[in-house]
């Protein structure tokens, strides 16, 4: 949910306080109760004229915009937060400017300006714009099978996977909304930032004296942001990253290994380019005690685990690059896919895969997995160790208070509006499951998903729903599910990397979407926006988005020559795909040879599975010190989930993202943040938002007026979108050539 981005900072699992006294605004939770009102206007309008107009406006242009960029070196990603702040002034506008005269419009009385742009209105703004910063996981499936894999798909087919994944989880919603929603003892801790930034956006704001309200400062931000990525975006793209190592020592490995911000560890590497440092997120909207974790991983991940294994050859480590997302065979050279893979059938050759080679990653990427492994299994063991006792207790309370008190809240929405009628959720579930299964077995069975595989994900869905949910709902932390839902896939029906993927989806992002979903009815609840209204809003927003993000992706798979293929591609060019390259190679991973034959004994990599154990451990000891020494605060910010999952985004990130984003942060939300706290206060989502805002044009008139036109920056060294460090990608052990690096 817009406005929720800025996760907050966890606090101390004593500073919960669950009250029980009885009074009109009683509502067990204090968070609760210092954060959100208990007050509502049932007579003002919320989906108006106004709200439709920039709502979908906001949602077709993010969703636009995030797909654009998505395929890009350096991806953007513009949040709904930049929508919430942008559409203020421009709803405020409209309220001036548009007449006010009343029609009637089936026997209802209609007015494009009801009056005041107002706070519910705003909401469902939002409530659209989050709609279309989401993303459409789908997507990646109908980009690895077009620009990967080279095949044909049917774009209904495409269409109908887009849509049926996101609108799944309405269903799910529907069904457990009664506990997740309208319990008050499920609070969503991280809306209570969603909601304090509404209230701060609609209090009356005085322009400082000698200073700049927050519009002009968005507009000064913007305009400068929008001037100045002209110039690592077209003239000089080398300054994405900037490898100091590379560029001392041309003609030697090791350093270019150590140094490479792109290919290799990143020391001395820097950029010039926000793209580049909000990569994996916006540092500016990131806590100071996550991206002091996140760093924590990302050193102990990228400078300790990588260059001991690396250069201690483990797995055959010094066959491949030192990173890589890349897959290989035993001789160092890119897996041929084409060998292993039936061309008629899609489905893995097993023949050929015997005779040919067992599947070899980069020892980066293979720990990746692992992590991925451990961060699960930890996550697990953290909830329980720390929230597991809040958890237990505001479950039970929330069954037994199911027809029991109602809270400040509650009680205003049943009485001020009608609910949702359950039977709207269950004949979309219904609907959308039927749509599902044509998806999956007409179109000439090409998602490879047969119908028991579609169940099958489904029913994962809705069992993990309730216990995801509670533990999202009471802690801020959601447990993915996508490397389960690959790995039961990959054992049941290996050999189909796109029944596996297809499989993930359905089973993860429904789930996912179903949470997001019943998120936002919390804040919709929260703010008193009247139910009927807000379902709409997200149901049209979702279909609409949806839509954008496919025919988006469509338009450039379709129209951009080479796009995801590097090695093609014309210097300069940006539409390499790295997100979608990652997805593709777990897709092989996990799809074709599958996990049978990649972490068993079958493999190279069954010794992984210990992360799993490792990562069920690795929280005790934190536990442990935090109870020995609770008058440590920095003991109790330790979160081992996040350290382990830090490299998470590695690859398609790259250590100068990590190096860049963790300086960026530390020093808006530890120096700024600690000395200059009212300006923090006033402006720094504000620059967050104009940061991103302005790149986002930028990045989109520069396509449809020169680059859609093959109208390249000038021919010169800086016009390479990479750091110059051929040679870190180069193996280091004698006998293997590869094109490009020296023989040892």
């Amino acid at each position: 949910m817009a406005g929720g981005d800025e996760s907050p900072e966890k606090k101390p699992r004593s500073s919960l306080e669950i009250d029980e006294y009885d009074e009109e605004n009683y509502h067990p939770i204090e968070q609760v109760r210092l954060t959100v009102p208990p007050t509502d206007d049932p007579t003002m309008p919320a989906l108006t004229f106004r709200t439709w107009t920039l709502g979908l406006t906001s949602c077709v242009m993010l969703a636009f915009v995030n797909q654009f960029f998505g395929y890009r070196q350096n991806s953007l990603y513009i949040s709904s937060v930049t929508a919430q702040i942008v559409t203020l002034p421009l709803g405020k506008f409209m309220a001036r400017v548009l007449p006010e005269k009343k029609f009637a419009v089936a026997g209802r009385s209609f007015s494009f300006n009801p009056g005041p742009f107002n706070l519910k209105e705003h909401v469902l703004i939002t409530i659209f714009a989050s709609c279309g910063s989401s993303g459409v996981y789908a997507v990646s499936i109908v980009t690895i099978v077009k620009a990967f894999y080279h095949r044909q798909l049917h774009p209904v087919a495409a269409w109908l996977l887009a849509q049926t994944t996101q609108m799944l989880g309405y269903g799910w919603a529907g069904i457990f909304r009664k506990i997740l929603v309208d319990s008050p003892y499920m609070w969503w801790p991280d809306n209570m930032v969603a909601v304090s930034l509404f209230r701060a956006l609609h209090e009356e704001e005085a322009r400082p004296r000698g200073g700049l309200s927050r519009l002009q400062f968005f507009l000064i931000v913007f305009v400068t942001s929008f001037a100045y990525y002209i110039i690592p975006a077209y003239f000089f793209p080398s300054i994405s990253a900037v490898s100091v190592l590379c560029l001392i020592w041309k003609d030697s490995i090791f350093p270019q290994q150590l140094g490479s911000g792109l290919h290799g560890m990143g020391i001395g590497s820097f950029a010039f380019d926000w793209a580049t440092v909000s990569f994996i997120g916006n540092p500016i909207s990131t806590p100071a005690f996550a991206i002091i974790n996140i760093l924590i991983g990302f050193v102990l991940v990228m400078y300790i685990m990588t260059p001991l294994t690396y250069f201690n050859n483990v797995y055959g480590a010094r066959k491949f690059p030192i990173f890589s997302s890349h897959t290989f065979d035993y001789a160092g050279q890119p897996y041929n896919i084409s060998r292993v893979l039936n061309e008629e059938t899609f489905n893995l050759d097993l023949v050929g895969y015997a005779s040919y080679s067992k599947l070899y990653l980069s020892v980066f990427f293979a720990f990746t997995y692992g992590l991925g492994f451990a961060s699960l299994s930890a996550t697990i063991t953290h909830v329980a160790l720390h929230h597991g006792k809040t958890i237990w207790t505001l479950w039970t309370k929330a069954k037994s208070n199911l027809k029991g008190k109602m809270d400040v809240h509650t009680r205003l929405m049943k009485t001020n509006y009608e609910a949702v009628p359950d039977w709207w959720f269950y004949s979309i579930l219904v609907v959308v499951f039927g749509l599902s299964l044509w998806a999956c077995e007409g179109f000439n069975k090409q998602l490879q998903l047969p119908w028991w595989g579609l169940m099958l994900a489904c029913a994962m869905a809705l069992f993990f729903t309730l216990p995801v949910g509670i533990i999202q709902a009471t802690t801020n932390q959601q447990i993915g599910l996508n490397i389960i839902t690959e790995m039961v896939i990959g054992y049941i029906y290996p050999g189909r990397p796109l029944a596996n993927v297809a499989f993930k989806t359905y089973g993860y992002i429904s789930m996912s979407q179903a949470l997001g979903f019943l998120s936002d009815f919390k804040i919709g609840h929260y703010m008193k926006i009247p139910p009927k209204s807000m379902f709409i809003a997200q149901l049209v927003g979702t279909v609409v988005a949806s839509s954008v993000y496919f025919s988006t992706a469509w338009w450039l798979l379709t129209s951009v020559e080479y796009i995801c293929d590097p090695a093609n591609l014309p210097d300069g060019s940006p539409w390499t795909c790295p997100g979608d390259d990652v997805f593709y190679n777990a897709s092989i991973i996990w799809g074709v040879i599958g996990p049978l034959r990649m972490f068993t004994g079958q493999g190279v990599y069954g010794a992984m599975n210990w992360w799993f154990l490792a990562g069920a451990i690795a929280p005790v000891p934190a536990y442990l010190l935090g109870k020995k020494y609770p008058e440590k605060k920095w003991v109790q910010l330790i979160n081992v989930p996040l350290i382990l999952s830090a490299t998470m985004s590695m690859p398609p990130a790259r250590a100068v993202n990590y190096i860049m984003w963790g300086v960026a942060g530390l020093f808006f939300n530890v120096y700024v943040y600690r000395l200059h706290k009212r300006w923090w206060a006033r402006h720094a989502y504000v620059m967050a938002a104009a940061l991103n805002a302005g790149l986002a044009f930028l990045g989109v008139l520069l396509y449809f007026t020169l680059q859609s036109y093959d109208v390249a920056g000038p021919e010169w060294w800086g016009l390479d979108a990479d750091d110059h460090c051929p040679l870190a990608t180069c193996p280091t052990v004698p006998g293997v050539v590869v094109k490009g690096c020296p023989a040892l």
